[in-house]
């Protein structure tokens, strides 16, 4: 596992008929419309804050925005889809209104909320559950024909943590992805960007050994978002806490896309930026 794959991974994805080239990596700024996100200063209070936080991010060098109403830390509490949507469609709606060509993700694990905020405007689906948590999830996606993140967790964000056990973390994910992507080919759904899950069901050991070996999962030929930033795999292993935990997602971060990382999910976009930046003055040596 630790021998490299030599695939490069999709090229680029389909966003409302217009293609987005994802040969140079690209960052997804998160939008957290929760009162009770893991990183206190990602927590977003109005639509008036959401659209200052957009526009920062895409001034400072986002392409995506990655919309989220429900916290999937590790015990967190868990709402309604109503509660859910209430949070985050009236965002989506004035993100719309105020960027009309906003690439701008939901990140939901229920069909019925990933299907309002289409609706409203939103353009790709981040599914931390992988379809696990909502059995209708692929149906929707495949009749919404808009690209689908589905990510690896073990268990629930309520549960996830308590006892995560694999044969080997790695081999693992890659076996529940191939499966994944087998039942979203089957139904006629080609968008698909994967996410190995950093910090959802796995120790601290396991993440590190899954980074280690994220090269093999360009086998699948499919874009890879990767989310580390400020988890606890950075400031538990540091001593410190997700506000000093920014130097350690940027090292993370530049490990992640020399492992083939097509997109970083991220609180802090500058930094991610000066992440991409340097590897690629450093490739074209």
């Amino acid at each position: 596992m630790s021998e490299k794959i030599f695939f490069k991974p999709k090229q680029s994805i389909n966003i409302k008929g217009e293609l987005y080239d994802l040969s140079k990596p690209k960052v997804m700024a998160i939008l957290n419309i929760t009162p009770d996100s893991f990183h206190h200063a990602s927590r977003t209070k109005s639509i008036d804050d959401a659209l200052a936080k957009t526009t920062d991010f895409l001034n400072k060098g986002a392409t995506f925005i990655d919309v989220g109403g429900y916290s999937s830390r590790p015990g967190a509490t868990d709402i309604s889809a109503n509660e859910e949507a209430d949070r985050v469609v009236p965002v989506v709606e004035a993100l719309v209104s105020e960027f009309p060509k906003l690439a701008m993700s939901i990140d939901t694990f229920r069909a019925q909320v990933a299907e309002e905020c289409i609706s409203a405007g939103a353009a790709m689906i981040n599914d931390i559950s992988a379809g696990d948590m909502d059995a209708s999830m692929f149906k929707t996606v495949a009749r919404l024909r808009v690209p689908y993140i589905m990510m690896h967790m073990q268990g629930t964000p309520q549960n996830m943590q308590k006892n995560p056990v694999y044969k080997d973390v790695t081999l693992d994910i890659f076996d529940y992805l191939a499966q994944k992507i087998a039942e979203l080919r089957a139904l006629n759904i080609h968008d698909v960007l994967i996410d190995p899950g950093f910090g959802f069901g796995k120790t601290l050991k396991q993440n590190y050994k899954l980074l280690n070996e994220m090269e093999a999962f360009q086998a699948f030929n499919l874009p890879i978002l990767v989310g580390v930033s400020r988890k606890g795999m950075i400031y538990k292993t540091l001593e410190t806490t997700a506000a000093g935990a920014l130097n350690g997602t940027t090292v993370l971060n530049t490990i992640a896309l020399q492992k083939g990382a097509s997109i970083l999910r991220v609180h802090d976009v500058t930094e991610a930026m000066e992440c991409i930046k340097l590897l690629e003055v450093l490739e074209q040596q």
